[in-house]
């Protein structure tokens, strides 16, 4: 099968299990859902959804005046330090989202907002509930 084909199933399969995105992160955890592809400023969420989603990614933070989510994660040392940027690499393509990150010996901030909608869509919570999922499952010091 080629790539092209693989994707094409991949969206498909999505479109079929998520046909309604609101539906999709209230029915099911974030680290469980996937995103999909949002853009113009109907996909910025709001403040009331904003206060609903923020206490499902605990650690992540509002920052630049509610347009990005932060949170820094903590290691031992730099080769665990990139294990979980790589790790977040892989969830990033898959996902296709993808953090800005900044990369230091003992520490990771990961920053989500979504630029095709000028702030925070639903696709940052659940890929900083995957983020999260990823430290707590091993990648921690």
């Amino acid at each position: 099968m080629r790539l092209r084909s693989w994707n094409t199933v991949i969206l498909s399969e999505r479109a079929v299990r998520y046909p309604c995105e609101t539906v999709m992160t209230d029915l099911i955890p974030l680290e469980q859902a996937h995103c999909l592809p949002r853009k113009g400023s109907d996909h910025k969420l709001g403040e009331a959804r904003l206060a609903e989603l923020l206490p499902q990614v605990p650690g992540w933070e509002l920052a630049e005046v509610g347009t990005a989510i932060t949170r820094t994660f903590r290691f031992a040392d730099y080769y665990r330090t990139l294990a979980f940027v790589n790790a977040l690499a892989w969830i990033a393509h898959r996902e296709d989202h993808h953090p800005d990150l900044g990369v230091h010996y003992d520490r990771v901030v990961v920053r989500y907002s979504t630029h095709d909608v000028g702030g925070l869509s639903e696709n940052d919570f659940i890929c900083a509930a995957k983020a999260a999922q990823l430290y707590d499952q091993g990648a921690t010091p």
